[in-house]
């Protein structure tokens, strides 16, 4: 008889935590011996990319405005057409990147792989009414329904209790049947008022998420140090996420105190108010690391959520380690260190870059690719002096950055040693090093440039995705629009731009 997902869920359940923890631990044994063996070292950097994103109605089947834009439901059928894997939501989908080798052929194939797979999903969901949009948070839900209503629609099945728009991921149904998840998931964000029983509101947000792997694993501290020191400047440049879906915000608050008190970027809010407890902070600005033991360790010791149960007969090579490799499944960190591989030639130490929205078109999001690993290329490799920038000081830029966007005072330490906090000296110095890294890496200077274009432009013209979105929703109210209506719309206008630049425009063509 098959098993329902209940059951499964209570399969889940019955693992034990602490036996799985110690297999957790054993297996970081074998990591650091295999880190010993230089088993996880490669003779080159290596790039590549996760990239979410939501379906969405295209509004060519509607007879007026009712149904453009708004959230949908993305058949499992078209996820082997497709070639992206599902996600938290039924909504969502996500696509990754084979890794390539850093260089400009590397850099060249990642852009064309992105633009080929995302060519083929527009080919592909034509026919069903939708389209994939890049974006931070979604703000139409489905039609007919509210968004409060398809983030806490659940049933509990004896004694399980599962999200109706949730995917069958069994894992994620387990995190919200999990103790340490215990008790009502909320979302702590100005203004908003959502609780759910499982863990649905994340579902609101989406992200690209970049990865470096470096050719030694002992580098990987040091790339970790540089990665949290340009993640507040990175995201200043990032910001997509200034609305929650209307429905969601609290009862009497007025339209401009919301647009006043919004954060740039709320998918950090989202995803860290969902998963933290207060006896467990599973999604956080990390610490800086001494070791790369230290990394294992800290995947290792994290607090465990969902123990899932591992084969330990397979063939892979990271098949030696499958309950440390499950368990970082979970460790969820805005800069987070991975260490896997199928087989030992493929076996690599690497940074995952977390902190970042889905961008308005493919042009943007290969440019934070290109700039994430360019300074992961320079700035270790040239003992650039921002890795003396105190951790605190770096915290703090990263949640500035995520309430400011690019009108945080973030602080900087120049290639020269001088201190700043001048948003042009800031950036000139980071973009000049990220130029640089993708010249040293065999990029000519006229590509790297081209990659790193649309950063240039949000910096000369103080612009991001969040600040157009804002600028709009606000005209849009001071001419009479109710705030409902303002964001909808706006988001409506941010969906029809990227259907005409997604693939060969970039943000900068919006203006």
């Amino acid at each position: 008889m098959e098993q329902t997902l209940a059951d499964r869920v209570r399969e889940l359940q019955s693992v034990d935590a602490d036996a799985f923890a110690q297999r957790a631990a054993q297996d970081a044994e074998v990591v650091k011996s295999l880190l010993r063996e230089g088993a996880f070292d490669n003779h080159r950097a290596v790039v590549g990319m996760e990239y979410e994103f939501y379906a969405a109605a295209d509004g060519r089947w509607a007879e007026n405005d009712a149904t453009d834009g708004t959230l949908m439901r993305v058949p499992r059928r078209l996820f082997d057409l497709l070639d992206f894997e599902k996600e938290l939501g039924l909504h969502n989908a996500e696509m990754t990147t084979s890794p390539q080798p850093f260089n400009s052929y590397g850099m060249a194939a990642q852009s064309a792989e992105i633009r080929s797979h995302l060519q083929n999903a527009r080919d592909c969901t034509k026919a069903e009414g939708m389209r994939l949009v890049s974006d931070g948070i979604w703000t139409i839900p489905p039609a007919g329904e509210t968004a409060r209503e398809y983030l806490t629609d659940s049933v509990v099945d004896d004694g399980v209790r599962v999200a109706v728009n949730m995917s069958d991921a069994v894992r994620y149904h387990a995190m919200s049947n999990s103790g340490a998840l215990a008790g009502p998931m909320t979302v702590d964000a100005p203004n908003v008022d959502i609780e759910a029983d499982t863990v649905m509101p994340e579902s609101l947000i989406t992200s690209i998420q970049p990865h470096y792997q470096m050719s030694r694993a002992a580098d990987l501290p040091r790339h970790h140090t540089y990665a949290l020191r340009i993640a507040g400047p990175l995201l200043a440049l990032g910001v997509n996420a200034p609305f929650f879906p209307p429905d969601l915000y609290a009862d009497g608050v007025d339209a401009e105190t919301i647009l006043d008190e919004a954060h740039a970027e709320h998918r950090i809010a989202v995803f860290e108010s969902v998963l933290n407890t207060d006896d467990a902070e599973k999604v956080a600005f990390p610490p800086d690391l001494d070791t790369v033991e230290e990394a294992v360790d800290r995947i290792a010791g994290d607090d465990v959520v969902v123990p899932i149960p591992t084969d330990d007969d397979g063939d892979r090579f990271d098949d030696q380690f499958p309950t440390f490799r499950a368990k970082h499944g979970t460790y969820w960190r805005w800069v987070r260190p991975v260490f896997g591989g199928s087989t030992r030639s493929a076996a690599n130490a690497r940074i995952e870059f977390r902190p970042l929205p889905g961008q308005p078109t493919v042009a943007d999001t290969v440019a934070f690719l290109a700039a994430f690993a360019g300074l992961m290329q320079q700035l270790p490799r040239h003992a650039h002096p921002v890795d003396e920038l105190d951790w605190a000081t770096a915290e703090s830029n990263f949640y500035d950055a995520m309430r400011e966007g690019l009108d945080a005072d973030l602080h900087w330490i120049t290639a020269d040693g001088a201190r700043t906090t001048d948003t042009d000296e800031l950036y000139d110095d980071l973009l000049a090093n990220a130029s640089a890294g993708l010249q040293s890496a065999g990029c000519s200077e006229a590509a790297a440039e081209e990659y790193l274009a649309p950063l240039r432009y949000r910096v000369e013209n103080r612009v991001t995705p969040a600040s157009w979105k804002l600028d709009r929703a606000r005209d849009r109210t001071e001419d009479g629009e109710p705030f409902a209506d303002a964001v909808q719309d706006t988001k409506r206008e941010y969906v029809h731009q990227q259907r005409e630049t997604l693939l060969q425009g970039s943000f900068a063509d919006w203006a």
